[in-house]
């Protein structure tokens, strides 16, 4: 039997289909710029849905921000280990970023035994300690998308950009419009869509257009 085994070559012709089916079934849909184009392809080759060209937003240039924090050696800070997992750590490497997911750490349990939340909003709460630009990546817990709004507002956050794609049916399309809708640079994937999956998806399309390559070993 005749398949293709080389990654690359898989990859490369992943984005071969997911072009021609975008010229064939959305003739008229136009990308606004190449960097967006790059992270809208990505979650459609990630989650094979092509839905991701019209739920997938972007506000106050979030794209462009997120790539300023890895470019900067910031952090990245999401809320599942699962979406701390599928980030290819390899260009953020050379760069000097971290990335960071508290989700599973001890105070984190503490702090939502203590105050009565989930822990997905007390990892917030410890992220916020981190010194430097930060990027938040929600792919999961629409509670931790809340809770970024909610300490930004209070004055005990400062975070520079948020992607916030949380797949559910409790809370997780009304977490979105409420990123969406408040000012702050964001990605965001309206309606009821995303993921883990997704949010990696993002955050490695954006880093490999830093250098220019849509696969990196």
């Amino acid at each position: 039997m005749a398949y293709i085994k080389k990654p690359e070559r898989i990859t490369d012709r992943s984005f071969e289909i997911i072009d021609a089916e975008i010229k064939r079934d959305f003739p008229d849909f136009h990308f606004q710029n190449e960097l967006e184009e790059r992270i809208i392809k990505r979650a459609i080759h990630t989650s094979a849905d092509f839905d991701y060209l019209h739920n997938l937003v972007f506000d106050r240039q979030g794209a462009q921000v997120v790539q300023e924090v890895i470019r900067s050696g910031g952090h990245l800070i999401t809320d599942t280990t699962m979406a701390q997992s599928g980030i290819n750590k390899r260009i953020l490497r050379e760069l000097g970023t971290e990335t960071h997911c508290f989700i599973r750490d001890p105070r984190a349990y503490q702090i939502a035994e203590d105050k009565g939340i989930t822990r997905s909003m007390a990892a917030i709460e410890l992220a916020a300690q981190l010194e430097g630009p930060k990027a938040f990546v929600v792919g999961n817990a629409p509670t931790a998308i809340y809770k970024i709004l909610e300490m930004i507002d209070a004055g005990r956050l400062q975070a520079e950009a948020v992607v916030g794609v949380p797949v559910g049916f409790v809370g997780a399309a009304e977490s979105k419009q409420a990123l969406h809708d408040y000012p702050i640079p964001s990605i965001a994937a309206l309606g009821r869509k995303g993921g883990s999956n997704v949010a990696a998806a993002i955050i490695n399309a954006i880093q490999y257009d830093i250098k220019d390559t849509i696969y990196q070993n």
